[in-house]
C-alpha cells in the first residue's frame, strides 16, 4: 500500500496515460500532474522500489501489483465523481473534488457510495 497521495496520484496518471500510448514516459507524467520531471524522478524511484512500476528503456509500465492498485484508485475517482455529479456539482467541481476525496474517503464511507451508486 502506498503511504501518500501523490503515490496513488502518479499511479493514477500512469494507468491513464497508458490507456492512450504504449510507452509512458516522465515528460507525459509530469505535464499530466503539473509537477517538475525531477519530481516524476524521484517518485518513479521510490514506486519502483516498492515494486508498482517498472522502467525500461525510459518507458514507465505498471507492474501488475501496479495496475491492479491503479485501477481501484481509479475506480474510487471515476465513483466519487459520478456520485458529486449526480448530486447537482458540477463535472469540473466534481472531477476536482474527487480527486482529493479518492484518498481521504474510509473503506465503509466508499463502499456506501459505490452501493448507493449501482
Amino acid at each position: 500500500m502506498i503511504d501518500n497521495e501523490s503515490g496513488e496520484d502518479y499511479l493514477e496518471a500512469i494507468l491513464r496515460l497508458s490507456a492512450v500510448k504504449e510507452h509512458v514516459h516522465s515528460v507525459e507524467i509530469a505535464r499530466e500532474l503539473k509537477v517538475s520531471k525531477p519530481a516524476v524522478t524521484k517518485a518513479m524511484r521510490i514506486l519502483t522500489q516498492k515494486g508498482y512500476v517498472n522502467i525500461v528503456d525510459n518507458h514507465i509500465h505498471l507492474t501488475e501489483r501496479g495496475r491492479e492498485y491503479a485501477e481501484a484508485v481509479y475506480d474510487r475517482h471515476r465513483t466519487i465523481t459520478a456520485f458529486l455529479v449526480k448530486l447537482g456539482v458540477s463535472e469540473d467541481a466534481a472531477e476536482a473534488d474527487a480527486c482529493r476525496m479518492e484518498h481521504l474517503l474510509s473503506e465503509e464511507t466508499y463502499a456506501a457510495i459505490k452501493n448507493f451508486m449501482k
